[in-house]
């Protein structure tokens, strides 16, 4: 009778009765008593026997049920296979607590329930977008919706800009992502724009508007990644990308006002500037040559009186030696100097009869000329 048939028959697999045995057996005494249990080596004994029976021992329609029962157990033992793709990180959990990060790749874990592996894409960029939401996010066919609660702040000037930005991160820790954090999106956000307000509330909001927007983005950056880094998050920030940054919608058109104006203040500064850098080195340059004519002028009187000084010595040494000599050279040239430019005419008193006293010398002069 097979394992099976004893059981379905209430008897005991083992080869004693159910309930103590059959019967009484007698002692030596003649009086009845229960039969004893079987030792523990019996009952291996028993049970081998049996597992031998369904292995092989028994019938030949047991055997496929075996082959059947062996296939699915090495089934079983093969679905620990796992694959790691390149963008992949594998964590494994055994019971729900993390055992190992696993790299790119073929592996092996304990199958189900014992083991199993997550696999989150490590490279994917991934993007959130804070004070507005793109239209695919909206279910509109085209614009963008905008969020006031996240994206009107105070600056540092006491005003208020209206600025929207995306920040694009990746995972650079697997095993934290899953299990430090519940909602990756949301942290990034708040992580995001915590580092924003701040940022924002140290500037002005002519530096936002204008030329100050990246080192701006710089700073939110490296900020929003020392809070996630304190949460070990396991998030790598990877750039941090102002979409726009304007005045609030109600007072737009007062402040491109504000801006023309500026505009204009500058252009004049420009326009002044220009001028005075073209008025002032003329006036310099003037007055250089005006400083140079008169050290020239200078220089010639000086020159001339030094002369004029040294002919005086020169004619005062020639009178010393001569004095009639000099004293007629000097009224020769004294006169010769005074009458160059006076018309002359020589009479001669003392001339004889027949001849005319009278010499016209500019009328000969002229008649010369001609």
């Amino acid at each position: 009778m097979s394992f099976k048939d004893k059981i379905l028959n209430n008897q005991s697999p083992w080869g004693s009765p159910p309930g103590g045995g059959d019967g009484p057996t007698r002692g030596g005494n003649g009086s009845g008593t229960r039969q004893q249990p079987p030792s523990l080596d019996e009952i291996i004994r028993n049970f081998q026997k049996t597992i031998n029976k369904l292995t092989g021992g028994g019938s030949g329609g047991s055997k496929p049920i075996v082959i059947g029962l062996i296939i699915l157990v090495l089934l079983y033992l093969a679905s620990g296979l796992y694959r790691v793709l390149p963008d992949e990180q594998g964590v494994v959990l055994r019971f729900g607590k993390y055992v190992n990060t696993t790299q790119p790749g073929l592996h092996y874990h304990f199958p189900t329930p014992f083991e199993r592996v997550l696999t989150p894409k490590v490279t994917k960029v991934n993007r959130v977008d804070v004070g507005f939401r793109p239209a695919s996010d909206t279910g509109r066919s085209s614009g963008v919706g905008n969020v006031p609660e996240e994206s009107l702040m105070l600056t540092g000037d006491e005003n208020i800009v209206d600025i929207n930005y995306s920040v694009f991160w990746v995972i650079k820790d697997a095993q934290k992502f899953l299990f430090n954090i519940q909602s990756p999106v949301e942290t990034v956000k708040a992580a995001s724009e915590t580092a924003m307000r701040e940022v924002i509330a140290k500037n002005k909001i002519q530096n936002i508007l204008t030329e100050g927007r990246s080192k701006i983005e710089v700073e939110v950056q490296e900020i929003a990644q020392l809070i996630l880094d304190e949460y070990g998050s396991g998030i790598q920030l990877t750039q941090v990308q102002t979409q726009q940054a304007d005045p609030p919608e109600q007072v737009i058109d007062a402040f491109r006002d504000v801006q023309a104006a500026r505009a204009d203040r500058e252009r004049s500064k420009n326009e002044a500037e220009a001028y005075a850098n073209d008025v002032i080195p003329r006036a310099r340059g003037e007055a250089e040559q005006v400083l140079q004519q008169a050290e020239a002028y200078k220089k010639e009187v000086v020159a001339k009186a030094e002369g004029e000084a040294s002919r005086f010595l020169a004619i005062y040494n020639e009178y010393k030696n001569a004095k009639q000599v000099t004293q007629e050279r000097m009224y020769l040239e004294t006169m010769e100097k005074v009458l160059a430019d006076i018309d002359k005419v020589i009479i001669d008193k003392e001339s004889g009869s027949g001849v005319v006293p009278y010499l016209p010398l500019p009328e000969l002069k002229k008649g010369t000329n001609n």
